[in-house]
């Protein structure tokens, strides 16, 4: 079962944000945490819906980051300041890059370019959620850490590939694992591979997460999976990284040119994307990333 609107996923699990943008309230009880850091124009849906389903704010006690991409970082500056007894947790290769000036000036950016998209950059002035000057990571999260969160359990897993500083997060008592963007990218019922920092790590990382027993599967763009669709979705999203990288060596052997290559998967890639995808740029960027990668492992560049 696929779950793409703001909701419950379970007992335990509410989906907050919009289809294509997703965060995570999970309720152990006593306490609770917010996963996933979402695009900053989300923040006003957040807010709503937290209202709307008499959210207790007060419970949670960490904002987990799953990675430091700026479409998984954008709300958590608005939030800290909103609930400043919540810890901010995050690897420590995720640490290290959200205090870096360039870093910081990018996600701003990229911020700002999805506020302008979604004509909510004004709001976002009033409201004091559209500048993002970095975040102080408060909890560094690593390999085999568990951190009790009421009754339930955040187990820890590193998972590189899409990025360096990827954390994935199991909870064991909902055989729920909220994996982001290194369990790839569902596009209704194709997977969107997300390669971008190591192509071997990505592959090596969803065989990682592929042995765990899942029940729940928790994306942060459109949506979770339930029942056998979850059961599933890491399999499947480990055919489709192979798939994908054999259609890079191929478009590498027709090219010869790795910048074209890009072009050519990327403009295959946009025609199958839904309307609310990342933009066209950035996909770009990502599948050159990719491309890149496979490039050099051949010895091309």
């Amino acid at each position: 079962m696929k779950i793409q609107q703001a909701g419950k996923v379970t007992d335990k699990i509410t989906l907050l944000g919009r289809r294509e943008s997703n965060v995570y309230f999970l309720d152990g009880g006593s306490q609770a945490a917010l996963i996933g850091g979402g695009m900053a124009y989300i923040v006003p849906d957040v807010m709503d819906q937290i209202r709307d389903m008499a959210v207790d704010v007060e419970k949670i006690k960490r904002i987990v980051i799953l990675h430091s991409h700026f479409d998984h970082c954008g709300i958590v500056p608005f939030f800290k300041k909103q609930w400043p007894w919540a810890k901010v947790a995050a690897s420590a290769p995720a640490k290290a890059l959200l205090v870096k000036p360039k870093v910081v000036e990018a996600i701003c950016a990229m911020n700002h370019e999805q506020l302008k998209r979604h004509d909510r950059l004004h709001l976002a002035a009033e409201s004091g959620f559209a500048d993002f000057s970095g975040i102080e990571v408060e909890d560094v999260l690593e390999e085999g850490q568990k951190i009790v969160c009421g009754d339930l359990t955040l187990e820890i897993l590193e998972v590189p590939g899409h990025s360096p500083c990827s954390v994935a997060v199991y909870v064991p008592e909902q055989k729920a694992l909220f994996a982001s963007d290194a369990g790839g990218i569902a596009l209704g019922d194709e997977i969107f591979t997300a390669a971008n920092s190591d192509f071997d790590k990505y592959q090596q990382s969803l065989e990682k997460m592929a042995a765990l027993d899942v029940d729940v599967y928790l994306g942060e763009h459109y949506g979770a999976r339930t029942q056998q669709e979850a059961k599933e979705f890491l399999q499947k999203s480990a055919r489709a990284a192979a798939d994908f990288r054999r259609q890079i060596e191929q478009a590498l052997e027709q090219n010869n040119d790795p910048e074209q290559a890009a072009k050519q998967l990327t403009a295959e890639r946009m025609q199958k994307a839904p309307s609310d995808f990342l933009p066209e740029k950035i996909i770009y960027m990502i599948i050159g990333q990719m491309v890149n990668f496979v490039s050099k492992k051949q010895g091309r560049s």
